[in-house]
């Protein structure tokens, strides 16, 4: 039973997916001229973007981060919570589980792609790529998660969509679960759990005392 629910963002509360693959779809089109298929990108996803971009032969990586997240705005329309995830929270808010957020997005972000969907108000803690000189796989995010929190790693779960969520919590020493709402390719991904819907998880947080 677990009494720290720590979550990652895009494809585990907020399906943004569209929104980033048709953005950075834009971005390569409109300053490259390269027309890229979607299975080609989908592997940014759970990656900061001066990470993944680079893989996408970007040398200027901060215009074309600044650029893409341009375009994520004109598709941000396509965003929305994933069914499930506010009943969830409110679950955990009634259990008094501590929740909190570990995420590849900047600071600034999480400003604008995660606050306005109103989930900031149940998250006691947020590390984000700004926060850490490494980020995920490595485990150093959770890590950093842990030493502000203060939470015990045994009581702790890591739930995440990607294979860059699994390595971070496996490395970390935190059990993971992983978000099937939001995962494209579950194969390879070792999770302790794998939750078919946000509300599953409820059942393994211990209630306060």
């Amino acid at each position: 039973m677990y009494n720290s629910i720590i979550f990652d963002i895009d494809g585990t509360l907020i399906d943004t997916e569209e929104a980033v693959i048709r953005g950075l779809q834009t971005m390569l089109e409109t300053d490259y001229g390269r027309v890229v298929e979607r299975e080609k990108l989908t592997f940014v996803l759970g990656l900061p973007g001066k990470d993944s971009l680079p893989q996408l032969g970007i040398e200027d990586v901060k215009r074309a981060h600044d650029r893409w997240n341009h375009f994520i705005q004109e598709f941000f329309y396509t965003a929305k919570v994933f069914d499930g995830v506010a009943e969830l929270l409110e679950g955990l808010k009634l259990k008094k589980a501590t929740a909190g957020v570990v995420t590849s997005k900047t600071s600034q972000e999480v400003i604008d792609d995660f606050i306005p969907f109103g989930l900031t108000d149940y998250m006691a803690y947020t590390v984000c790529s700004s926060d850490t000189n490494k980020h995920k796989p490595n485990p150093e995010p959770l890590l950093k998660y842990l030493e502000i929190s203060g939470a015990d790693p045994k009581k702790s779960i890591y739930i995440g969509d990607t294979i860059y969520d699994y390595k971070c919590a496996r490395d970390a020493g935190i059990d993971f679960g992983l978000a099937l709402w939001g995962c494209i390719n579950q194969e390879n991904i070792d999770a302790k759990y794998k939750f078919e819907k946000p509300t599953d998880i409820l059942e393994f947080v211990e209630s306060a005392k």
